[in-house]
């Protein structure tokens, strides 16, 4: 019996139990989901989760919870935003830092690109910037610049897992204009097989905002470089180059072996420096 047909509320024990079954099958399951499914208040949902995550049965993240027994290979936005905080957040001021006035510019879907559209919101300076992106999360965000900036969302089918829009019907805007600059997020960047991505429908995307771009940046943490996944994005000579941070020095000497410009964001030092 589904949740939202009983007569009665269940008990905090049989809900609970109900809650990590779901979790357990759909891999990810969102805190306003339950709260809606269950007819309760999120404040009650989130003590269920902290319940369940205290006795190991599911992994608590930000805006829901995890399976611990499915692997997921892609992991949603939420999940994804609490990794690595700090490099994302190095990475977003150092990218939004080449970016001028009257810019016109390309913001990927992904946690990474949402700190450089942070970071954006903060040089009160620009103005007359235009973002082009396919990420709800990031049109969201820079809502609070316009009319200072002009924010243009893509067009597309919703992805949820990353609040992302896909083809069909993704490409229109992209095919029609020419940026000053693309960032452009991926989950692994390799000295041989290039720039790639986990998942197909966003990678066709990835390599379409790097062709309608002057200059194209790969924004990716230490936990990517080294990494290669099923979707290429683009061999690393597209790219005007990486700008990343808490990386393993071995993994950026290879790819600055490689002919990849590296700029380390939470480095004191201006090696790799666009």
């Amino acid at each position: 019996m589904n949740a939202k047909s009983a007569d009665q509320p269940l008990p905090g024990e049989r809900r609970r139990d109900r809650i990590a079954d779901l979790v357990g099958r759909r891999g990810f399951v969102r805190t306003a989901e339950l709260a809606r499914e269950f007819r309760l208040s999120e404040v009650t949902i989130r003590t269920d989760l902290e319940s369940l995550a205290a006795d190991g049965l599911v992994s608590r993240v930000h805006g829901g919870a995890l399976s611990v027994d499915r692997p997921v290979v892609e992991r949603p936005f939420e999940e994804e935003s609490a990794v690595g905080i700090d490099a994302k957040h190095a990475i977003g001021v150092r990218a939004a830092a080449l970016v001028r006035s009257g810019d016109c510019v390309v913001l990927d879907v992904g946690t990474t690109t949402t700190q450089i559209a942070l970071a954006l919101l903060e040089r009160h300076e620009l103005e007359g910037v235009v973002v082009v992106t396919n990420s709800l999360t990031i049109a969201l965000a820079l809502e609070q610049a316009v009319p200072r900036f002009t924010v243009i969302v893509s067009g597309g089918t919703l992805r949820p897992l990353q609040h992302s829009l896909v083809n069909p019907l993704a490409t229109t805007v992209f095919s029609a204009i020419t940026a000053d600059i693309a960032f452009i997020g991926c989950t692994g960047v390799h000295p041989d097989h290039g720039v790639t991505n986990v998942n197909l429908p966003e990678t066709d995307l990835k390599r379409l905002m790097t062709t309608t771009s002057r200059r194209s940046y790969i924004v990716a943490d230490g936990s990517k470089l080294g990494e290669a996944h099923l979707g290429v994005i683009g061999p690393l000579d597209v790219f005007e180059g990486l700008v990343t941070a808490g990386a393993d020095e071995h993994r950026v000497t290879a790819l600055r072996a490689a002919g990849l410009t590296v700029v380390e964001a939470d480095r004191d030092d201006e090696r790799g420096r666009p």
